[in-house]
């Protein structure tokens, strides 16, 4: 289930809306800035793929 903790919410959002949407396509909680950044990666190797 997606979802953003309420903490690090200004971070998600300044994401722009393509990366917000990938990252809840991911469909992952995100309780941390870790968790975010996690997120980040994979999609930042997927790209490169």
């Amino acid at each position: 289930m997606f979802y953003v903790n309420p903490i690090i919410k200004p971070q998600f959002d300044s994401l722009s809306p393509e990366l917000q949407k990938a990252i809840s396509e991911k469909n992952v909680p995100l309780n941390s800035l870790n968790d975010l950044i996690k997120v980040l990666e994979e999609i930042a190797n997927e790209e490169e793929e």
